[in-house]
Order: structure tokens, then sequence, then C-alpha cells
């Protein structure tokens, strides 16, 4: 495995709160990641389905991992969140996230949420900034 590589996933799959939600990071490749996610008790709302913070949270972690695997590191500037569909108890999350435009100083991303049935759950959309 080259250091580069390395790199990518080592940063994608040291992320705390990640692994104490239950994200599993699937796929780390330039520009691109994917996640999966089993809805637990503990991420459920008072409405008992999957709360909002988990699913972005989920969105996130693909996001980090998606704009950190071009070199440079890449922080958030802003990230916004559509909800589509709720999720309830036991349902597999799966979130994939893309570049959509990348410069030297700034990156695009669409993320994307379904559930175990290929239904959109939640769409994202973020900007980071690019380190040098």
């Amino acid at each position: 495995m080259n250091k580069d590589h390395h790199n990518k996933m080592f940063l994608a799959k040291n992320d705390p709160l990640a692994q104490y939600l239950g994200i599993t990071l699937v796929e780390v490749g330039e520009g691109y990641a994917s996640a999966s996610m089993e809805v637990k008790p503990e991420l459920l709302n008072g409405h008992g389905i999957t709360h909002g913070a988990a699913i972005f949270a989920m969105a996130d972690v693909v996001f980090g991992a998606a704009s950190n695997s071009h070199g440079p590191s890449a922080l958030a500037l802003d990230a916004h969140i559509s909800f589509v569909k709720a999720t309830k108890l036991g349902e597999i999350l799966r979130a994939e996230a893309r570049v959509e435009n990348l410069t030297s100083k700034t990156g695009l991303y669409r993320m994307e949420v379904v559930d175990g049935d290929g239904h959109m759950v939640a769409v994202v959309e973020g900007r980071v900034i690019r380190k040098a």
C-alpha cells in the first residue's frame, strides 16, 4: 500500500465519533468515500426515528474522507442538509460523498444518504478549504 493511500485510510478510519456511532468506512478513493451505519436504539430521536444528527454525522464522515483524499488537508467551511425520508431502528444506511468541483483552495462535495432499499434519506452539499 502506498504512503498516500495509507494516509487517506488512516485519517478516515481514526475518527472517534464515527467509531462511537458505528459508522463503518467502506471505501475511499480520490474525491470519493462511502460508509454504512446500522440504526441502533441510541441513534433514535424522541419520535422513534433516526436522529438527524446521526444522519448528518454519517454524511460528514464521508465528506471528510472524500475531501481529504486529494492530498492537502481539507476542513469544512459549510454544509447544508436536506432530510428527505425518515428511517427507523434496524435499518442499514449508506452514505456516499463525491467531489463536484475542486480548485487549489476549495472543494465542493455532494453527499447522499440512502436506506437499504436505495431510497434517498438525505442530501448534503458541503464546501471545504484546502490547506497547502
